[in-house]
């Protein structure tokens, strides 16, 4: 399935933004990228081929997003206040332009969130944020703490960090979120969050499942034998998940 390219100049980004739609029905799945990954990318690693048949028989509809992360939280030619500024402007673009036009291709009220990688964080990271814009969270292999390095990964605001980072860190304000109706919203959401026992992001999705449990949040989680960081594994994952 080669999918059907959407394209239109974002007000949010001030560029021009591409995506990439699978399927005519049934449940909404926004599907974030990996790091620095294109609107493509879930079709060339297999995981649209993976879950053929559920888009086949409008189970599901994917709304493929690019990402700007090289403009944004991997940027290093920017400052870290600049880059987690960018980062709020595609959250505009993905709450204000995406999901709208993903309503007008198709008025399903049940949206998914979607990611691997890289894509995990922004998931888990937008529905925390705005929970009374999704009913599900399937994120694989996801990285929750951006701030700190873990293994050989770098942490990513050069130790640079204020509200606005700690506000898109889910393993840090989870776990102080005390706003009633918030929580409210939260504890209709379902996450299911999958991670390898020997992935270096496994600490970081231990610590957000124990958050989501604290909060009475339902959730599942998995963990795959080995690293489970690439795309043979998440096609398996996404078969038996999404």
């Amino acid at each position: 399935m080669s999918g059907t390219a959407h394209a239109w100049f974002s007000m949010a980004l001030q560029k021009q933004m591409e995506m990439k739609v699978y399927g005519h029905a049934g449940a909404r799945v926004l599907v974030f990228p990996t790091r620095r990954g294109r609107f493509y990318e879930y079709e060339r690693l297999g995981l649209v081929e993976a879950i053929q048949d559920k888009i086949d028989q409008g189970w599901l509809q994917l709304f493929c997003v690019d990402s700007i992360d090289a403009e944004s939280l991997y940027s290093q030619s920017i400052p870290p206040s600049e880059r987690i500024k960018r980062h709020i402007q595609y959250e505009h673009y993905i709450l204000d332009e995406v999901l709208p036009y993903s309503e007008t291709l198709n008025p399903d009220s049940f949206l998914i969130v979607h990611g691997c990688s890289f894509g995990a964080f922004h998931a888990v990271n937008i529905a925390l944020r705005h929970p009374q814009r999704f009913r599900k969270v399937v994120a694989f292999s996801g990285r929750y703490d951006l701030s700190a390095p873990v293994s050989e990964f770098r942490g990513l605001f050069d130790e640079y960090y204020d509200d606005t980072i700690y506000y898109h860190t889910p393993n840090h304000f989870l776990p102080n979120l005390h706003d009633v109706h918030l929580l409210e919203e939260l504890q209709k959401l379902h996450f299911v969050l999958t991670i390898g026992n020997t992935d270096p992001f496994l600490s970081s999705s231990l610590q957000l499942r124990a958050a989501l449990d604290q909060k009475n949040i339902s959730n599942e989680f998995y963990i795959w034998e080995g690293r489970a960081h690439e795309a043979d594994s998440w096609q398996k994952m996404v078969q038996i998940y999404l």
